[in-house]
């Protein structure tokens, strides 16, 4: 018997949950199938969380959806994710809508196929007028990319006079980054076991709290997602401060 998911605070739902959506390869190998069959696994995985985050009233979702590093993996499997992510969001979009749930991408969207990212713009304006859960896909995404572009623009507009280089801080440069339009995450997940962030969102997750589960992404459970956010709650963030000053507030 599978044991009921841990019970967890409504009123203290983090806002932003971001996941690193790892293991459908090795789901996949371990079972003698394609690294294919785990991608499209995947996608169901996507299809629950989504569910469960837009029911337990988080604001924002964002999934590594493809990196800018997979763009090195064999061609083919490029071109078959690619296929399945137009399609999957294709076909999960009236779905959306009737949740409420709007999407977004990030990432270095140029580099997409057009015919992939015309249809995705038409799904992201299909959804546009949703006011729940925000569904973020992170696409050809690199952090250290983000950060390059977002510094890049500051220091385009300080030589053209528009900005002084003492205008910079921490505000200017998150205000340059594709994910200036959220909050930053109040919790990283990762699927798989692995213990590193894989230049995803370096600049956000400064305070983000992180739970790894060995788990692959495909068997990742409503349960486990649940859990997840019971781990989050009982956390003491500080944020650089003592627990003592924490409590004191």
């Amino acid at each position: 018997m599978t044991a009921p998911a841990q019970p967890i605070d409504p009123s203290r739902i983090p806002a932003h949950i971001a996941i690193i959506m790892d293991g459908n390869g090795r789901w996949a190998t371990a079972r003698g199938l394609d690294r294919s069959a785990g991608h499209v696994e995947g996608v169901n995985t996507v299809r629950r969380i989504t569910e469960a985050a837009s029911e337990t009233g988080v604001k924002y979702l964002t999934l590594y959806t493809f990196s800018t590093e997979n763009w090195n993996r064999p061609q083919a499997e490029v071109d078959a994710l690619m296929d399945l992510i137009v399609v999957a969001i294709e076909r999960e979009t009236p779905d959306l809508i009737k949740n409420n749930v709007s999407l977004r991408m990030i990432g270095d969207i140029d580099r997409m196929p057009p015919g992939a990212r015309k249809r995705l713009e038409q799904c992201i304006a299909d959804t546009a007028h949703c006011t729940g859960l925000t569904l973020v896909l992170a696409l050809s995404y690199s952090a250290r990319w983000d950060i390059v572009q977002a510094t890049r623009s500051l220091a385009e507009d300080a030589a053209a006079g528009t900005i002084s280089p003492a205008d910079i801080n921490d505000k200017a440069v998150a205000s340059r980054l594709s994910t200036a339009f959220m909050p930053d995450p109040d919790l990283l997940i990762r699927t798989g076991g692995d213990m590193r962030v894989s230049n995803y969102l370096l600049w956000e997750i400064a305070y983000t709290e992180i739970v790894v589960t060995p788990t692959y992404w495909p068997d990742f459970s409503k349960r486990d997602f649940i859990d997840a956010i019971a781990d989050f709650q009982h956390r003491q963030r500080r944020f650089g401060l003592t627990g003592e000053q924490i409590e004191q507030r």
